[in-house]
């Protein structure tokens, strides 16, 4: 069971137990996370009152929580994009849905349920380098998937025209949005969210508290689909950035992710008391198991950014192509408008000369 040092505790365990300040928290994330730990009720683990045993492959596989509050909107969005992908070749029978797209939706929905109801959800709070791989899948492999579905765009294509008008293109065009999705806007704000919520109390508490839990992993999905959105998958964006721009957008974010790793990595303390105050017979221990959850961040995010800044090199070199055939297709078509002129206009000469030869051979 994990419990709580008494006041005025001495000998090892004190020692190990000196959490070093935070070296880059967020103001706003510090604040919020000191109102919910007052506000709410503290339980010592977030998702039960005692330490799972020793994990093994099959725990992680099999050992599913079922959360309602995970499943039904798993659910809710799997029916939503079938009823979509239906009107949509019900109404516009010609521009059916790729089932590219449908397959990316339901490998992105999956990816959130097997982070937040599989084995990994079990031991978030009991291993921190499971719970960075919980992270990373939330925002790095989840986002992506739903994006490159391109779901603004199969709702576009499902809805009335009023609807589009009265509801969808305001909602698209709001100040609001155009503020967080710009680009520069959406890079700090992904950024700040990693480190404001490593560095603060707010992880700490989300650890022994079941609701800021979900608010912290809801935190994580919209920074990332903010992120993501204006380099990944079809749907319209309110800005625009040009495919040298993606590759720099993407590219950037890879250092900021391999600071924050080392940071985690190369701390001398643990960072976090839950994970100290857990007490298990099993396993690293609390440092060990957070160098691996350093090593997991710096590894395993390093990785997606790198492949996702090689997929946009792709792109760019395929956009560039079709650019080019584009180009010269434009120009063998201006080429061939000039010689057309120059036909008619050696006939026209040739006819005003009264030379018929010189008219049939033009």
């Amino acid at each position: 069971m994990a419990r709580r040092p008494q006041p005025g505790e001495s000998g090892d365990n004190a020692a190990v137990l000196r959490i070093p300040p935070a070296t880059g928290p967020i103001a706003a994330a510090s604040a919020l996370a000191f109102l919910l730990g007052a506000a709410l009720p503290r339980p010592v683990l977030a998702h039960g009152g005692s330490v799972p045993p020793a994990p093994d492959a099959g725990a992680f596989l099999v050992d599913w929580s079922f959360d309602p509050l995970v499943w039904l909107p798993a659910l809710v969005a799997l029916l939503l994009w079938r009823y979509g992908i239906r009107k949509v070749r019900r109404e516009h029978p010609g521009h059916p849905v790729a089932r590219h797209r449908t397959v990316s939706w339901t490998l992105g929905v999956l990816a959130i349920v097997v982070a937040l109801d599989s084995g990994i959800e079990r031991y978030d709070t009991t291993l921190f380098s499971v719970h960075m791989v919980q992270h990373l899948m939330l925002t790095l492999v989840a986002p992506p998937l739903l994006l490159y579905a391109g779901p603004i765009t199969l709702i576009l294509q499902a809805s009335s025209p009023e609807t589009r008008r009265r509801w969808i293109l305001p909602f698209l065009h709001s100040r609001v949005l155009r503020v967080l999705s710009f680009p520069v806007v959406a890079w700090i704000l992904f950024a700040a969210v990693m480190w404001g919520s490593h560095f603060s109390p707010l992880f700490d508490i989300s650890l022994e508290n079941e609701w800021v839990h979900r608010l912290e992993h809801a935190l994580f999905l919209t920074a990332a689909l903010l992120f993501w959105w204006p380099v990944v998958g079809p749907d319209p964006s309110p800005w625009r950035m040009t495919p040298a721009v993606k590759v720099l957008y993407v590219g950037l974010q890879m250092p900021q992710n391999t600071f924050l790793a080392l940071a985690i990595y190369m701390a001398s303390t643990p960072l976090y008391a839950h994970y100290v105050t857990t007490i298990r017979s099993w396993g690293p221990t609390p440092l060990e198991d957070q160098q691996a959850a350093g090593g997991i961040m710096w590894l395993g995010g390093d990785f997606a950014f790198l492949t996702m800044v090689i997929l946009l090199v792709y792109a760019w070199m395929r956009h560039e192509e079709r650019r080019t055939v584009g180009e010269d297709r434009r120009l063998e078509a201006e080429r061939a408008a000039i010689r057309e002129r120059e036909v008619a206009l050696a006939a026209r000469l040739a006819a005003e000369r009264g030379d018929p030869g010189d008219a049939a051979r033009g």
